[in-house]
């Protein structure tokens, strides 16, 4: 017979045999975790699941925007579609602002991001990115009744809005700490400040503020380029290699057939015309 010390020691191996089988059935779920504890997906358990999901910016038109029907369309979204069509998947568009693009990559909420995500180093410390679709620098777009062509012109009172997470922010407050920035999440907030006077300019990828010269009128960009030229860039959670590899032989097959210069035509063009695609557009992940 089994003392009452005997079995309060089964019952506590029991109980830990309980959880340690729990623990090993949670572990056989569908997303992987790599060394620093962030989830992902493989290629082949996307391939698996059915489904892709990719994390674009709703606002911000003509690169990814829901329509007035409220269906993504867009730049990276064509890009988007050409991918899951490719990979034989389903696609589920998944609406993210600047400042969220790495957060849901490292917690599992999209597969891969496509929303004008310009490469850093300091970014790519954090997700890893693959080859270039575009090109891309700093802008700046002010009302016509004041063009602001110097931000040494500003006084203490003119703010500039920026929006939080992106490139514009971080080169504001490296090379303009003591210009004073309004800071917003959107992009949408961001075009309303600057339509209702709450900042003297806004800078943003030069695509951005060009493009709102141009479909808004009163507006122009008297800063088209700052700093240096940059790329844009698909992004996968840090040590996702089997989803990249896929990505990146798929950029390079798809500049076989000019693909992103297609893509432009077909999203961007009515926008910016056809002045820029050479200027903007890189092909087969080539750039220069």
């Amino acid at each position: 017979m089994k003392t009452r010390k005997q079995k309060k020691l089964l019952a506590l191996a029991t109980t830990m045999a309980l959880a340690a089988a729990i623990l090993t059935g949670c572990g056989g779920s569908k997303a992987a975790s790599n060394e620093s504890g962030k989830v992902y997906r493989t290629l082949d358990e996307i391939k698996e699941s059915g489904t892709i999901n990719i994390g674009v910016f709703s606002d911000k038109n003509p690169f990814g925007y829901v329509d007035e029907n409220g269906e993504y369309q867009g730049y990276d979204v064509y890009f988007g579609n050409r991918l899951a069509e490719d990979l034989g998947v389903e696609i589920n568009y998944v609406s993210t602002e600047a400042a969220s693009r790495i957060e849901y990559l490292q917690t599992g909420k999209v597969d891969l991001i496509l929303a004008n995500f310009t490469v850093t180093e300091e970014r790519a410390k954090e997700v890893d990115f693959a080859l270039p679709y575009m090109n891309v620098a700093i802008g700046a777009v002010s009302p016509d009744s004041r063009v602001i062509t110097s931000f040494d012109e500003l006084g203490a009172e003119d703010a500039v809005i920026v929006i939080s997470g992106t490139t514009a922010e971080t080169y504001m407050i490296e090379n303009y700490p003591n210009v004073t920035l309004q800071k917003y999440d959107a992009y949408a907030q961001a075009k309303t400040a600057l339509e209702n006077g709450n900042g003297v300019a806004w800078v943003n990828d030069n695509t951005e503020v060009l493009a709102f010269a141009l479909q808004n009128e009163g507006y122009t960009v008297g800063i088209p380029s700052l700093g240096d030229s940059d790329t844009i860039a698909p992004a996968v959670a840090k040590g996702n290699t089997t989803l990249l590899d896929w990505i990146n032989e798929e950029i390079v097959s798809l500049g076989e057939e000019n693909f992103f210069h297609a893509n432009y035509e077909a999203t961007l063009a009515s926008t910016y015309g056809m002045e820029y695609i050479e200027e903007l557009v890189i092909e087969g992940g080539a750039a220069e």
